[in-house]
């Protein structure tokens, strides 16, 4: 049998970085428990109002944040608020799939596609990674708004 998991990620702006990573992925923010949010609500909205309801300060609403995969096929993400900056380099990372199926010219093509996507969003480029046939794929090394490296893959 699996065990169910999540990934939690040290942030200093957990709502910030988990809006960065819900598009990123395509996840969600899920409703607070208990909550049945319409279509066009503002799930953050309702997390501060539910939190304000349990009588959690405004200072502290900004703690912890978390995002679903909408089909729950992949893990969730829960960002919880450290006071250190991140100074070195990950040792464990995400690779984002942008590519499944794709070689050569085309696959490069579709990782630069979504490198532009994200770093609209607020990520870095760091380095790309050129085929190197035959173990070498290709792939491009990003950071997050907060220096969390990942990987297009």
């Amino acid at each position: 049998m699996t065990v169910e998991f999540q990934v939690t990620i040290d942030a200093h702006d957990p709502r910030a970085l988990s809006t960065f990573w819900r598009e990123a992925l395509h996840y969600i923010h899920p409703a607070p428990p208990g909550i049945t949010l319409p279509p066009d609500a503002d799930p953050l909205a309702a997390w501060d109002e539910f939190l304000t309801a349990l009588g959690i300060p405004a200072d502290q609403l900004n703690t912890r944040s978390a995002i679903e995969d909408p089909e729950s096929r992949g893990p969730r993400l829960f960002f919880q608020q450290v006071p250190e900056p991140k100074t070195t380099k990950n040792r464990l990372h995400l690779d984002l799939r942008a590519a499944p199926g794709l070689q050569g010219p085309a696959r490069m093509a579709a990782l630069e596609s979504e490198c532009t996507r994200l770093q609209a969003l607020g990520a870095t480029r760091l380095h790309r990674h050129n085929p190197t046939p035959p173990l070498e794929s290709g792939h491009i090394i990003m950071a997050d708004p907060e220096g969390n490296e990942f990987c297009l893959d």
